[in-house]
């Protein structure tokens, strides 16, 4: 199974990232795609941002990702 997680690109170096995963901050390569700025949401998979993400789009996947997580903290 194959797991991508959405981030928001806080900076751009060349070819790096410096994202934020809800406080988190982490590099990525982000040479697989064009015209990605700071403020923009990215899909990471394996340190590789794999698509763009569309803000409303990423935002209701980390929601989803919350949920998940508390539903996981109670059990």
């Amino acid at each position: 199974m194959c797991l991508a997680v959405p981030a928001r690109v806080e900076s751009i170096i060349g070819e790096e990232a410096v994202l934020d995963y809800g406080g988190v901050k982490r590099k990525a390569n982000i040479s697989m795609l064009s015209e990605v700025k700071a403020g923009d949401y990215v899909l990471v998979h394996v340190g590789y941002a794999i698509s763009k993400m569309d803000e409303e789009e990423a935002l209701s996947t980390l929601k989803l990702w919350d949920e998940m997580l508390r539903v996981q903290d109670e059990v």
